[in-house]
């Protein structure tokens, strides 16, 4: 039997090239995401271990916000004072303090240099070379409170050079000279992350504004002294509220920040897409599968004939799949290579720029990949196998195993599992019940997939009905009539493409909808100078003193905020000017909470949202104990409370407070209303320079609300490009098996061909069937996707706002059945070619 196997593939080479066609596509995605997480992490690891690698020890702030970005950047400082008393400790060869902060340098055409994700950085340069981990590649270290030094790659990517004079928005614009440029480890610098570095005094009057504080001191051991032993004598010796930790420590919270927040996620995201892949091309597999063993139906039933048992023609098979999943898993990891290297640049080409290096390559992931692929392969395999192996060999022999299926008990399971499912999804958008939605997509997807073949005949007639060429038509309908489960399998792997694309098409843009309708309803300001949601540039409260000198500005009110310590959990907070805010941002304080405006807050009160108020379990009259990032803890006390704001989020404190315990005190968006008597294109006008000038944009409403909702956008672009593979493996699947039918009908084409048919005709029938099997896949997707969106959305949105992007789906729906008569395109020539007088000779 084993030598059988072989030979039957052997024989059979050719039509088997879709079957490893969709296995090799689907072990590519996956071992290509398996290799970019361990690259990255590979790549993260490097980088960190680089930084710290000169530094035995670091003194920093004890007090930590873990809400966004690495644990360093959410510290407070520490006094620079603290200097000597480590120099004095024994062990400690040299001890340097260290300012870090934001800072966006700007290129030759004025725009920040840096893209979404990594940080656009400013502090001090290190002069003690052992704790530096960069070194001067040209020019000289900054000796002058305007003298900088920058890393290389910012500098080029800006075409920036040794004496230019440029601006560092730290985040007020700071005028300074580029002095030297520096190098990373041999790199132009530490990834992506853009660098710019002054003296230490230059960088506490120009980034923190906070003269002898520092926010770490970094400490080299002598000869002799271990990391550890230095940490506990340097450990007795610092006041309460700061903390030494080694830099093993500090790379490796790095790392583990990193590996938590960004490379879970992403892989994740990724091996998600990966695993629809995988979904489609198993069912493209088996239905491979279930076409080739009911044309060898004769075949199989000889072999019955002569003594082969049921379980030695399932083994056959079996080893048939091991084979064909072997063979495809291992180029599937070739070209998985390829895939790590693509989808490395699909995130770059978003602005999401990845760490350089090369890729790394771990056996566990290849052999994860492999695994998969040769499993997969199998799996399908083995329902087409019992059903072949159930056949009688008389029966079969005489043709009888390959009649038509007709729809039967599974199209009445289905209907019951579909009935179910749309029960559930209902249960859950009421409820909001994630453990109902996902039931319902469930039985849903089940039940539409079983009763797909009864929609066949309806669609075909549909399609035949509309395309030109009634003739052609009418036999592609029969043919696709001819056996509807067959038909409706065809575009199951079609069904799964489509319907995860459209489902991720309506909730995003429902959220889309929501969300810009929320902030449009929120917006009461006249415009907006805001600043990317995701990267780019922040605002100095600065800006308000030059906004107060522009005549045509009636008002102008900051909001920021970031993460504090509410009663021992990280909470974002919003900081704005509460005397001021209910003028350019539409709130509703509830008064039976005991407040009738945001202006009975005060500097040492919060407002709080009904949401939070519900979650936290506050009222007003309740004090939080407050910690902010400097380590203070402050009691503030709730004295309003207000109805669920996009713009404020759920927790609302003075700007002068929050001011007062941050680093680096910015602002997301400044709010203006203009002064009486000016329209807004006076005040856009008016505003424009000094919005450019610190970085910010100015919006009015619909454009704020569309800056907002943008990430969305490039978000969608990124998952339609990763769901292309999985619709390329559906239309391969239905290539494959008009490839297989046109084997099968050679003698019915032979006969056509005789009676007059033209080759033109064959390929129109061919093209028509494959447009019938599209069709069938796109809309049984199309209202399956958007019903689970419906669903999902329900169970997560509080505030509804349900909407179905018309113009999307559309796009889909005609790409999916053009795409399908793409598909058809080389079996239809090859149906075309065939001799006339060969092929009614087939048997």
């Amino acid at each position: 039997m084993l030598r059988l196997a072989f030979s039957s593939l052997w024989g059979r080479r050719r039509r088997l090239v879709g079957i490893s066609s969709a296995v090799t596509l689907g072990v590519a995605f996956l071992c290509g995401t398996l290799v970019l997480g361990d690259t990255l992490t590979a790549n993260f690891d490097r980088l960190f271990t680089d930084v710290s690698a000169g530094t035995d020890v670091v003194v920093r702030n004890a007090t930590v916000m873990t809400a966004g970005g690495a644990p360093d950047e959410n510290r407070g400082m520490v006094d620079q004072s603290l200097t000597d008393r480590l120099v004095a400790v024994p062990g400690v060869a040299a001890a340097e303090p260290q300012v870090v902060g934001y800072g966006t340098l700007l290129g030759k055409d004025g725009k920040g240099i840096g893209g979404n994700g990594p940080p656009r950085q400013a502090g001090s340069w290190i002069n003690d070379s052992r704790l530096n981990p960069y070194q001067l590649a040209e020019g000289r270290a900054p000796a002058a409170p305007d003298e900088v030094v920058v890393n290389r790659g910012a500098a080029d990517a800006g075409h920036l050079a040794v004496g230019d004079i440029t601006i560092v928005q730290t985040p007020e614009p700071v005028q300074v000279r580029i002095v030297g440029l520096a190098s990373f480890g041999g790199a132009d610098g530490l990834g992506k992350v853009t660098w710019t570095a002054f003296t230490l005094e230059g960088a506490q009057a120009n980034v923190t504004h906070r003269s002898g504080q520092v926010t770490s001191i970094l400490v080299k051991a002598a000869p002799g002294v271990s990391s550890d032993e230095l940490r506990a004598r340097i450990a007795a010796v610092v006041p309460p509220g700061v903390q030494a930790i080694t830099g093993h420590q500090l790379a490796q919270e790095r790392m583990d920040d990193i590996s938590r927040v960004f490379l879970t996620m992403l892989r994740t995201f990724l091996v998600v897409f990966a695993g629809v892949a995988l979904a489609v091309a198993t069912l493209s597999i088996a239905n491979t599968f279930s076409i080739t063993l009911a044309q060898r139906t004769r075949e199989l039933a000889l072999l019955r004939a002569i003594g082969a048992g049921r379980a030695q023609l399932r083994r056959s098979v079996t080893v048939e799949a091991l084979l064909i999943g072997g063979v495809a898993a291992a180029a599937g990891l070739i070209g998985g290579l390829a895939v790590a290297g693509l989808l490395k640049g699909l995130f770059d080409a978003a602005g999401g720029a990845l760490p350089a290096g090369g890729l790394t390559i771990r056996a566990s992931s290849l052999a994860i990949s492999f695994a998969v692929g040769v499993i997969v392969t199998v799996l399908a395999a083995q329902a087409p196998a019992r059903r072949a192996g159930r056949v009688a060999p008389v029966a079969a022999m005489a043709g009888i195993g390959e009649e038509a299926s007709r729809p039967g008990r599974r199209s009445l399971a289905g209907a019951v599992l579909l009935s179910a499912g749309l029960g559930l999804g209902i249960v859950a958008v009421v409820q909001g019940s994630f453990l109902a939605a996902g039931l319902a997509s469930a039985m849903s997807a089940g039940g539409s997939l079983l009763v797909a073949p009864l929609l066949v005949p309806a669609v075909a007639r549909v399609f035949t009905a509309v395309m030109p060429g009634r003739l052609a038509g009418r036999l592609a309908e029969r043919n696709a009539r001819r056996n509807p489960r067959r038909t409706a399998a065809t575009s199951t792997a079609l069904v799964v493409g489509v319907a995860v694309v459209t489902l991720i098409t309506v909730v995003a843009g429902s959220l889309r909808s929501s969300l810009r309708n929320d902030l449009s309803g929120d917006f009461r300001a006249d415009v907006a100078i805001n600043t990317a949601a995701f990267g780019g540039n922040r605002l100095s409260p600065r800006v308000l003193d030059e906004l107060g000198r522009v005549p045509q500005v009636g008002q102008a009110v900051p909001l920021g905020g970031g993460p504090v310590l509410l009663d021992g959990r990280t909470t974002e907070v919003a900081a704005t000017d509460l005397d001021r805010v209910e003028q350019v941002v539409r709130v509703r304080v509830r008064v039976r909470a005991g407040a009738e405006a945001l202006t009975n807050v005060g500097p040492d009160g919060l407002a709080i949202s009904g949401s939070t108020a519900s979650t936290r379990h506050w009222q007003v009259g309740t004090v939080v104990k407050t910690t902010f990032i400097d380590g203070a803890t402050v009691p503030l006390t709730v004295r309003a409370v207000y109805d669920d704001n996009r713009l404020l989020g759920g927790v609302l404190l003075a700007a002068g407070t929050w001011d007062d315990h941050t680093t680096q005190p910015t602002a997301r968006t400044v709010f203006l209303n203009a002064a009486s008597g000016v329209d807004v294109g006076q005040l856009r006008g008016a505003i424009a320079p000094v919005a450019a000038r610190f970085g910010g944009e100015v919006q009015d409403r619909a454009g704020f609300a569309e800056a907002a909702t943008g990430g969305l956008d490039i978000l969608l672009g990124i998952v339609y490009v990763l769901l292309a593979l999985a619709i390329v493996i559906a239309l391969l699947g239905i290539a494959n098996t008009l490839s297989l039918a046109v084997h099968e009908r050679r003698r019915e084409i032979g006969l056509l061909r005789a009676v007059g048919q033209t080759r033109r005709q064959v390929r129109a029938v061919l093209r028509r069937e494959a447009v019938i099997m599209s069709a069938l896949g796109t809309l049984v997707g199309l209202v399956l996707g958007g019903f689970l969106g419906w669903v999902l959305f329900g169970a997560i949105s509080t505030t509804g706002g349900f909407t179905v992007p018309v113009g999307p789906l559309l796009i889909v729906a005609v790409f999916g059945v053009a795409a399908g008569a793409l598909a058809a395109r080389r079996p239809a020539r090859r149906a075309a070619r065939l001799p006339v007088l060969e092929a009614m000779a087939a048997v």
